[in-house]
């Protein structure tokens, strides 16, 4: 029996064509999809629970991206050889597609909900994360599930000034600008990238290119959905109590917005003022209706709150913390806070606070990432820890889950634009940014902190980075909104944008912005980011106060690395058979030794703490890769010594005679009367044989002529006489040699 799959195609713009197919695969899922283009192939299924769980208010999605190694016929790596715990990459691809799906569901609809995407197909030149979200919102699109789509994603890249989508891996290494772009037919969703310092202006641009790309795959999407004709089911997962609604309303509204008037800074104290508002209502209620009621009034007081505080900051242009709309928090910086650390740095802002350290290593701390399709070694690491302390709450500790991952990819993403070229900076570099209190804005304290600490540990960044989170009120009935600077956590949870902007005094460097409302103009979203700039050249100010450029060194006690580069045909010298000469030469230095191989030559970095090992590693290194110069003098051994000289190593594994006529002046009987085997000497070399690659030595180059010195007579041409016995050993004879031969004749 055949399975006529449906499926509708559509084109990038540049001939390549995309396929999205249902009715094939995993058909006992709600709605299931394979997206192709080219060889990769990603399938996408989503299910929901029939009926919501008790007492849920909120939409229950988990969203899981995972790669299949055998997609591009590779085995995963590790003992067990399995695909196990999902990698970074996979999370922030996970991440991707939940924050542009996830405003789309309606507010009532509270059913556990579970999209998976996978792999299934790969191939080296195409990344799958721009097609994982338009695989999700067609399997959405094309179930039962109510869902206010459809959306699609894609990577907008600028290469040598021309906007590309979906370039290949190949293409993105000449991009100056990387962004990932979630929308609806009418509204940006969410934008996340990197750029290299780029204008606003810029960014807008490639947000309005990835928009008019995306209407046409949401259009596709729209289409095959009609074809498929499957209605979206019926559902009820609130109760509703307009009663009590009404009365928590008419109780608590007026009392949060003269809360949210008072405008306190303390944010652990606005929240005890809250509680009270609450428990005040509750204490009206009969203790047995307070208690079986008590979701329903939870979810009601926090409607009444939100719409106070919003109506608030709309109606006073105002911040719940006395601010101006964009106005920043007190700011104060340290550098150099922990003694031991490469780099260090406190900064704070308000009631977040970041303490971030550097570490430098070697080529040996790189990171290897193993991905089915992206195989790479990173020499930048950033890590971000949210302990539960910073926020006053009692937390298991389970690692770092997927919002430190997010976070900290933001924040390397934000401060890798301004490190080093690699041959300018031979060390791994580590950044751990420690939030040590939090309200709001965590990741862009990473940023600022990272730049002191980078600063700090002597990095030659090119620019300070600062990054600064906006927000957004808005009322669609009135029309009013605000643009909010530097938000709080409250302001994010209640807002309707979380907008991240970072950038030096030449422009940005990443941004990550998501909607929490169904759309965004472009008006709004161009005057929250001229109102960033602002921020961030307020914030660059503080921490340029606090140190404005680079340490000129590293501190005393960094091990250091310094490189050298060498002929590709002296790798083998340097590594010797199984590696025994560099294993002496790192045992025997107290160094550590890399060598890679890069077109024609040999790249060596020696990494130790003391600068006498490295010199001492490369002089060894020198003298295995050197090549004898005519004219040049040399520390070398006496290796063996001749009735006619001695042979002297001047490099490793390269030896010279030194001729009894070159050791001195005056006359040698017996050069072991001058010379002994193992001792040190110092010889030039006066000629290389042309033919034979032969070295010829002289000591007596190095010595001062004596006073009335007399070159010895040279023989007659023809003359056959041999010296006397007195000269044996320059190979002469003494009489009866001579009477021998006569007798001979």
């Amino acid at each position: 029996m055949s399975i006529q799959p449906i499926s509708k195609s559509f084109d990038l713009g540049d001939g390549r064509q995309v396929t999205i197919e249902t009715g094939k695969l995993a058909k006992q899922a709600d709605g299931s999809v394979v997206v192709r283009v080219g060889n990769t192939m990603l399938l996408a299924t989503v299910v929901s629970a029939k009926e919501a769980k008790e007492h849920v208010d909120f939409m229950p999605l988990s969203v899981d991206y995972r790669e299949k190694y055998a997609a591009v016929g590779r085995f995963p790596g590790g003992f067990f050889k399995r695909e196990s715990k999902a990698s970074d990459y996979e999370v922030l691809i996970s991440r991707l597609v939940d924050r542009a799906c996830r405003p789309l569901f309606p507010d009532d609809f509270h059913a556990e909900t579970q999209l998976l995407i996978s792999l299934i197909s790969g191939e080296k030149e195409t990344l799958p994360d721009a097609y994982a979200a338009l695989a999700a919102s067609a399997a959405l699109t094309v179930s039962d599930i109510p869902f206010h789509g459809p959306i699609s994603e894609v990577r907008v890249c600028r290469i040598n000034g021309e906007f590309i989508i979906n370039p290949s891996i190949e293409q993105m290494e000449e991009a100056d600008l990387d962004l990932i772009v979630a929308a609806s037919m009418d509204n940006i969703m969410m934008v996340e990238g990197e750029m290299q310092e780029v204008s606003e202006e810029v960014m807008m641009e490639a947000m309005k290119v990835a928009h008019d790309a995306i209407k046409i795959q949401c259009q596709a999407q729209l289409e095959l959905a009609e074809m498929v004709n499957k209605p979206k089911r019926e559902y009820c997962h609130e109760t509703a109590d307009e009663e009590l609604e009404k009365a928590v309303f008419d109780f608590a509204y007026d009392k949060c917005y003269e809360l949210a008037k008072e405008q306190t800074a303390d944010k652990h104290l606005r929240y005890e003022k809250v509680d009270a508002v609450k428990a005040a209502f509750i204490e009206t209620l009969p203790e047995e209706e307070a208690e079986e009621k008590a979701p329903l009034i939870s979810r009601y007081f926090h409607k009444a709150h939100k719409k106070a505080v919003r109506n608030f900051i709309l109606d006073s242009r105002s911040r719940i913390d006395g601010r101006e709309l964009d106005e920043i928090r007190d700011i104060w910086c340290e550098t150099d806070y922990l003694p031991s650390a490469h780099g260090s740095a406190v900064f704070t802002r308000g009631e977040t606070q970041s303490l971030t350290t550097i570490t430098l290593g070697s080529k040996l701390d790189q990171q290897t990432i193993d991905g089915a399709v992206v195989e790479s070694k990173e020499n930048f690491i950033l890590h971000y820890n949210f302990p539960p302390f910073s926020t006053g709450e009692v937390k298991p500790m389970r690692g770092p889950g997927r919002r430190e991952v997010g976070h900290g990819n933001l924040a390397l993403r934000a401060l890798k634009q301004v490190l080093p070229p690699v041959d300018e900076n031979p060390y791994t570099i580590r950044v751990v940014s420690d939030i040590l209190e939090s309200n709001g804005s965590s990741s862009m304290a990473t940023v600022c902190a990272g730049t002191l600490a980078l600063m700090d540990a002597g990095v030659k960044i090119s620019n300070p980075v600062s990054g600064i989170a906006m927000g957004l009120i808005s009322d669609v009935e009135t029309g009013k909104y605000a643009v909010l600077s530097d938000i709080l956590g409250d302001e994010d949870h209640l807002g309707d944008m979380d907008f991240k902007v970072t950038g030096t005094v030449n422009g940005l460097t990443a941004c990550q912005m998501d909607i929490k409302v169904e759309g965004l103009s472009y008006e709004v979203l161009t005057e929250a980011l001229e109102q960033s700039k602002r921020g961030i050249m307020h914030i660059l100010e503080k921490i340029t106060e606090t140190i404005t450029e680079p340490r000129d060194d590293y501190k005393d006690f960094v091990p250091r690395i310094e490189s050298m580069k060498i002929g590709k045909e002296f790798i083998g010298a340097v590594i010797g058979p199984g590696g025994k000469i560099i294993q002496q030469i790192q045992a025997e230095t107290d160094t550590t030794i890399m060598i890679e191989e890069v077109g024609n030559f040999g790249i060596i970095d020696i990494f130790s703490p003391n600068k006498e090992s490295i010199e001492a590693a490369k002089e060894r290194i020198k003298n295995i890769t050197a090549v004898p110069e005519v004219g040049e003098i040399y520390n070398g051994k006496v290796k063996s010594i001749t009735a006619f000289g001695a042979f002297i190593e001047i490099i490793p594994g390269k030896e010279g005679l030194l001729h009894v006529s070159e050791i001195a002046w005056e006359r040698i009987q017996d050069v072991e009367d001058v010379l002994k085997v193992d001792q040190q000497i110092e010889v030039k070399l006066i000629e290389v044989d042309q033919k034979t690659g032969k070295l010829r030595l002289s000591r007596k180059a190095l010595l001062e002529k004596p006073e009335g010195y007399k070159e010895p007579e040279r023989r007659p041409r023809g003359d056959n006489r041999r010296p006397s016995r007195d000269n044996n050993r320059h190979g002469g004879g003494d009489r009866n040699d001579r009477n021998r031969n006569n007798n001979r004749r």
